[in-house]
């Protein structure tokens, strides 16, 4: 029920090629790439802003959401699955940010039909580099997804790692623990600098205020490098900074531009 390839982003390209062209509803707002992939493959794609009445032959959920850590409860997701099965549709899931909030994830139901679960391991292991992502479903699934990946779609080294990393039990928890401390200690920062924190999970923040465009330059101009968003001028997502020191980087930069 496992299928690997080089990363979640190649996954979020191949499935939409998987299945004949239809109606695709991607729960938003959420990153731009699942959108993308499905519109590139000949499906008709619309944003939708709750699953209540959704029909579409696909719907896509990202899970925790990225940019503001919306998640929907598992047993929704199980519920909304098997309704979907049931008219030969499909649910995906993306739970590229699932390892920082186990009790949201579904990966324990794979297999399901109509359920299809995307993870990503860089995320949360910080091994970008080494471009690795499973997807998660029925066996059909599974083995047209590895038919189209071909041979040798990830490397050794890459296998290697991951099952070093996926197999550290200990490590995992204190790094969930870890970063829950550090997310909730820059929220206190970030309020004392008279931000407000909108949402997210443990690997990142999203803070909403007026002043966010300049806020951003603000932060730009002291090295800080943080995400922007068309949609909403307002929201700016943070990376969760990787040491104490950079907290303070990162609220004194936040405390200069509010005293300006």
């Amino acid at each position: 029920t496992v299928a690997a390839a080089p990363g979640s982003q190649a996954l979020i390209q191949m499935l939409p090629r998987l299945r004949a062209p239809g109606t695709v509803a991607v729960l938003g707002p959420t990153y731009a790439e699942h959108a993308a992939g499905w519109a590139g493959a000949g499906h008709r794609v619309a944003e939708v802003a709750a699953l209540e009445g959704c029909d579409a032959d696909v719907i896509v959920v990202v899970n925790p959401n990225n940019p503001d850590g919306r998640i929907v409860p598992p047993e929704a997701l199980l519920a909304l699955a098997e309704r979907q099965a049931a008219r030969g549709g499909w649910l995906v899931v993306d739970e590229a940010f699932a390892e920082v909030t186990p009790e949201s994830s579904v990966a324990a139901e794979a297999g399901r039909p109509g359920l299809v679960i995307l993870r990503s391991f860089g995320k949360f292991f910080g091994l970008a580099g080494v471009r690795l992502g499973f997807l998660l479903g029925e066996p059909a699934l599974v083995r047209a997804l590895r038919a189209a990946v071909g041979p040798w779609a990830v490397s050794g080294p890459a296998l290697a790692v991951a099952t070093a990393a996926l197999s550290d039990s200990a490590w995992i928890a204190a790094t969930r623990l870890r970063l829950a401390a550090a997310a909730a200690r820059l929220d206190a920062r970030l309020e004392e600098a008279g931000l407000t924190v909108a949402g997210g999970t443990s690997l990142f923040r999203l803070i909403c205020g007026a002043q966010a465009a300049g806020l951003y330059k603000a932060l730009g101009q002291a090295g800080v490098l943080v995400r922007r968003f068309d949609y909403r001028t307002d929201w700016l997502r943070l990376g969760l900074p990787a040491d104490v020191a950079a907290e303070e980087r990162v609220t004194i930069a936040c405390e200069m531009f509010r005293i300006r």
